[in-house]
Protein backbone atom coordinates (compact mmCIF):
# COMPACT_ATOMS: atom_id res chain seq x y z
CA UNK A 1 0.00 0.00 0.00
CA UNK A 2 1.01 3.67 -0.30
CA UNK A 3 1.91 4.48 3.04
CA UNK A 4 3.12 8.12 4.80
CA UNK A 5 4.72 8.25 7.87
CA UNK A 6 4.82 11.22 9.65
CA UNK A 7 7.92 11.59 11.92
CA UNK A 8 9.79 9.47 10.38
CA UNK A 9 13.25 10.74 11.01
CA UNK A 10 12.75 10.39 14.70
CA UNK A 11 14.54 7.09 15.86
CA UNK A 12 10.90 5.37 15.91
CA UNK A 13 10.62 6.47 11.92
CA UNK A 14 14.38 5.16 10.70
CA UNK A 15 13.52 1.42 12.10
CA UNK A 16 9.70 1.83 10.74
CA UNK A 17 10.01 3.04 7.40
CA UNK A 18 12.52 -0.28 6.64
CA UNK A 19 9.96 -2.74 8.34
CA UNK A 20 7.31 -0.80 6.50
CA UNK A 21 9.15 -1.28 3.01
CA UNK A 22 10.83 -4.73 3.48
CA UNK A 23 6.99 -5.47 4.13
CA UNK A 24 6.14 -4.30 0.55
CA UNK A 25 4.61 -1.22 1.13
CA UNK A 26 5.92 2.05 -0.90
CA UNK A 27 6.77 4.77 2.06
CA UNK A 28 7.44 8.36 2.03
CA UNK A 29 8.51 9.82 5.22
CA UNK A 30 6.46 13.38 6.01
CA UNK A 31 9.02 16.32 7.91
CA UNK A 32 9.07 20.19 7.06
CA UNK A 33 12.42 19.90 5.17
CA UNK A 34 11.22 16.66 3.61
CA UNK A 35 14.82 15.78 3.54
CA UNK A 36 16.26 11.59 3.11
CA UNK A 37 15.47 9.17 0.72
CA UNK A 38 11.26 9.07 0.00
CA UNK A 39 11.03 12.91 2.09
CA UNK A 40 7.92 14.77 1.59
CA UNK A 41 7.58 18.13 2.93
CA UNK A 42 5.02 18.98 5.60
CA UNK A 43 4.57 20.73 8.89
CA UNK A 44 1.86 20.02 10.72
CA UNK A 45 2.37 23.33 12.90
CA UNK A 46 1.18 25.34 10.20
CA UNK A 47 -0.25 22.89 7.87
CA UNK A 48 2.14 24.32 5.03
CA UNK A 49 2.36 21.55 2.10
CA UNK A 50 0.45 18.69 4.21
CA UNK A 51 -2.25 18.85 1.87
CA UNK A 52 0.35 17.79 -1.23
CA UNK A 53 2.32 15.14 1.41
CA UNK A 54 -0.69 13.10 2.36
CA UNK A 55 -1.62 12.95 -1.60
CA UNK A 56 -2.51 9.29 -2.63
CA UNK A 57 -2.03 7.62 1.30
CA UNK A 58 -4.13 5.01 1.77
CA UNK A 59 -1.76 4.05 5.22
CA UNK A 60 -0.94 7.00 7.27
CA UNK A 61 1.49 5.88 10.55
CA UNK A 62 1.21 9.24 12.46
CA UNK A 63 4.61 8.96 14.63
CA UNK A 64 5.62 12.93 14.92
CA UNK A 65 5.39 14.51 18.30
CA UNK A 66 7.09 17.72 19.64
CA UNK A 67 7.26 16.50 23.54
CA UNK A 68 10.40 19.00 24.09
CA UNK A 69 8.12 22.08 22.50
CA UNK A 70 4.45 22.86 22.11
CA UNK A 71 2.65 19.71 21.76
CA UNK A 72 -0.62 21.07 21.35
CA UNK A 73 0.43 22.82 18.72
CA UNK A 74 1.90 20.28 16.73
CA UNK A 75 0.33 16.65 18.31
CA UNK A 76 -2.63 18.03 18.55
CA UNK A 77 -3.77 21.02 16.84
CA UNK A 78 -1.34 19.14 14.02
CA UNK A 79 -3.28 16.29 14.28
CA UNK A 80 -6.51 18.41 13.33
CA UNK A 81 -4.84 19.96 10.45
CA UNK A 82 -3.55 16.17 9.12
CA UNK A 83 -7.44 14.97 9.59
CA UNK A 84 -8.65 17.73 7.25
CA UNK A 85 -5.68 17.14 4.81
CA UNK A 86 -6.43 13.61 4.06
CA UNK A 87 -8.35 12.24 0.96
CA UNK A 88 -11.32 9.62 3.31
CA UNK A 89 -11.98 8.37 0.07
CA UNK A 90 -8.60 6.75 -0.91
CA UNK A 91 -7.51 6.36 3.24
CA UNK A 92 -7.75 3.23 4.39
CA UNK A 93 -5.87 2.88 7.94
CA UNK A 94 -4.86 5.66 10.18
CA UNK A 95 -2.38 4.47 12.59
CA UNK A 96 -1.92 6.73 16.01
CA UNK A 97 1.42 6.20 18.01
CA UNK A 98 0.66 7.19 20.87
CA UNK A 99 1.84 6.15 24.78
CA UNK A 100 0.83 4.19 27.46
CA UNK A 101 -0.57 5.61 30.45
CA UNK A 102 -1.45 8.90 28.38
CA UNK A 103 -5.03 8.60 29.90
CA UNK A 104 -4.05 8.11 33.95
CA UNK A 105 -0.71 10.45 34.28
CA UNK A 106 -1.95 14.17 35.12
CA UNK A 107 1.16 15.21 32.36
CA UNK A 108 0.90 18.07 30.10
CA UNK A 109 2.69 15.78 27.12
CA UNK A 110 0.66 13.25 28.08
CA UNK A 111 -2.44 15.11 28.20
CA UNK A 112 -1.97 16.70 25.17
CA UNK A 113 -1.44 13.01 23.40
CA UNK A 114 -4.72 11.80 24.97
CA UNK A 115 -6.43 15.27 23.08
CA UNK A 116 -4.97 13.93 20.10
CA UNK A 117 -6.18 10.34 20.46
CA UNK A 118 -9.86 12.04 20.87
CA UNK A 119 -9.46 14.09 17.74
CA UNK A 120 -8.78 11.36 15.85
CA UNK A 121 -11.66 8.64 17.13
CA UNK A 122 -13.66 11.88 16.88
CA UNK A 123 -12.80 12.18 13.39
CA UNK A 124 -14.83 9.21 11.21
CA UNK A 125 -11.78 8.32 10.16
CA UNK A 126 -10.72 4.35 10.18
CA UNK A 127 -8.18 4.36 12.69
CA UNK A 128 -5.84 2.91 15.56
CA UNK A 129 -4.07 3.94 18.34
CA UNK A 130 -1.41 2.11 19.59
CA UNK A 131 -0.15 3.84 22.98
CA UNK A 132 3.66 1.96 23.48
CA UNK A 133 5.80 2.13 27.26
CA UNK A 134 8.62 4.07 27.13
CA UNK A 135 12.09 2.96 24.52
CA UNK A 136 15.20 1.53 26.19
CA UNK A 137 17.07 4.54 25.02
CA UNK A 138 14.67 6.65 26.43
CA UNK A 139 15.34 4.89 29.74
CA UNK A 140 18.78 5.00 29.43
CA UNK A 141 18.53 9.20 28.54
CA UNK A 142 16.69 9.70 31.60
CA UNK A 143 18.77 8.25 34.05
CA UNK A 144 21.97 9.54 32.68
CA UNK A 145 20.36 12.96 32.94
CA UNK A 146 19.18 12.11 36.53
CA UNK A 147 22.83 11.43 37.69
CA UNK A 148 24.35 13.92 39.80
CA UNK A 149 28.21 13.00 40.15
CA UNK A 150 28.44 9.38 41.83
CA UNK A 151 24.78 9.45 43.06
CA UNK A 152 21.81 8.78 40.56
CA UNK A 153 18.42 9.31 42.52
CA UNK A 154 15.72 7.75 41.37
CA UNK A 155 11.13 8.16 42.43
CA UNK A 156 10.42 5.23 45.09
CA UNK A 157 8.12 3.12 43.78
CA UNK A 158 7.98 4.11 39.97
CA UNK A 159 7.72 1.11 37.52
CA UNK A 160 8.00 1.45 34.08
CA UNK A 161 7.95 -1.63 30.72
CA UNK A 162 10.71 -0.46 28.24
CA UNK A 163 10.29 -1.68 25.15
CA UNK A 164 12.99 -1.63 22.16
CA UNK A 165 11.95 0.25 19.68
CA UNK A 166 12.88 -2.18 16.81
CA UNK A 167 10.52 -4.35 18.12
CA UNK A 168 7.80 -1.80 18.07
CA UNK A 169 8.60 -0.69 14.85
CA UNK A 170 7.45 -4.60 14.13
CA UNK A 171 4.02 -4.44 15.85
CA UNK A 172 3.46 -1.07 14.02
CA UNK A 173 4.03 -2.83 10.36
CA UNK A 174 1.50 -5.06 11.86
CA UNK A 175 -1.03 -2.95 12.80
CA UNK A 176 -0.33 -1.31 9.24
CA UNK A 177 -1.36 -4.95 7.36
CA UNK A 178 -4.20 -5.23 9.66
CA UNK A 179 -7.86 -3.86 10.06
CA UNK A 180 -8.36 -0.75 12.15
CA UNK A 181 -9.82 -1.33 15.03
CA UNK A 182 -11.31 2.41 15.89
CA UNK A 183 -9.92 2.32 19.59
CA UNK A 184 -6.81 1.41 21.65
CA UNK A 185 -4.06 -1.26 21.18
CA UNK A 186 -0.67 -1.36 23.75
CA UNK A 187 2.42 -2.58 22.80
CA UNK A 188 5.05 -2.78 25.87
CA UNK A 189 8.00 -4.43 26.90
CA UNK A 190 8.71 -8.15 28.77
CA UNK A 191 9.42 -7.05 31.80
CA UNK A 192 7.74 -4.22 34.73
CA UNK A 193 10.44 -3.28 36.27
CA UNK A 194 11.33 -0.12 39.06
CA UNK A 195 12.83 2.86 38.46
CA UNK A 196 15.40 1.24 40.98
CA UNK A 197 16.07 -1.78 39.10
CA UNK A 198 16.18 -0.46 36.25
CA UNK A 199 19.02 2.36 37.88
CA UNK A 200 20.77 -0.38 39.26
CA UNK A 201 21.13 -2.44 35.53
CA UNK A 202 21.97 0.76 33.88
CA UNK A 203 24.86 1.96 36.35
CA UNK A 204 26.20 -2.01 36.16
CA UNK A 205 26.77 -1.20 32.58
CA UNK A 206 27.84 1.77 32.58
CA UNK A 207 28.57 3.95 35.80
CA UNK A 208 29.79 0.75 38.31
CA UNK A 209 30.99 3.65 40.78
CA UNK A 210 27.56 5.38 40.93
CA UNK A 211 25.36 4.62 44.23
CA UNK A 212 21.62 4.20 43.38
CA UNK A 213 19.17 5.91 45.89
CA UNK A 214 15.67 5.92 45.51
CA UNK A 215 13.57 8.41 47.20
CA UNK A 216 9.71 9.11 47.77
CA UNK A 217 8.23 11.79 45.77
CA UNK A 218 5.09 13.60 46.49
CA UNK A 219 2.21 14.75 44.19
CA UNK A 220 -0.40 13.33 41.47
CA UNK A 221 1.76 13.03 38.98
CA UNK A 222 4.49 10.69 41.13
CA UNK A 223 0.92 8.96 42.46
CA UNK A 224 0.31 8.11 38.74
CA UNK A 225 3.57 6.44 38.13
CA UNK A 226 3.63 4.51 41.52
CA UNK A 227 -0.04 3.09 40.76
CA UNK A 228 1.58 1.47 37.40
CA UNK A 229 0.54 4.63 35.39
CA UNK A 230 2.67 3.84 32.52
CA UNK A 231 2.53 0.14 32.86
CA UNK A 232 0.98 -2.21 29.64
CA UNK A 233 -2.74 -3.66 30.81
CA UNK A 234 -3.40 -7.46 30.71
CA UNK A 235 -4.41 -7.93 27.34
CA UNK A 236 -1.55 -5.62 25.86
CA UNK A 237 1.24 -7.35 23.18
CA UNK A 238 4.89 -7.73 24.99
CA UNK A 239 8.09 -7.32 22.79
CA UNK A 240 11.09 -9.87 23.77
CA UNK A 241 14.40 -8.06 24.25
CA UNK A 242 14.72 -7.15 27.91
CA UNK A 243 16.36 -3.79 29.34
CA UNK A 244 19.49 -6.19 30.25
CA UNK A 245 20.07 -7.48 26.55
CA UNK A 246 19.86 -3.84 25.41
CA UNK A 247 22.92 -2.80 28.34
CA UNK A 248 24.36 -6.07 27.28
CA UNK A 249 24.21 -4.85 23.25
CA UNK A 250 22.41 -8.25 22.79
Amino acid sequence: MEVLVTGGSGPLGRRLVPALQAAGHDVRQMSRRGAGPGGVRGDLATGRDLAQAVRGAEVVVHAASDPRGNPWEVDVAGTRRLVQALDRDRLRHLVYVSIVGVDRVPWNYYRAKFSAEQVLLASGLPVTLVRITQYHHFVDEMLSTARRGPVLVVPMGWSAAPVDVGEAAGFLTEVVGGQPTGDVVEFGGPEDLSAGDLARAWTAAHEPNVRVVSTPLPGKLSAAFREGGVLPGARAARGRRTYGEHLRGV
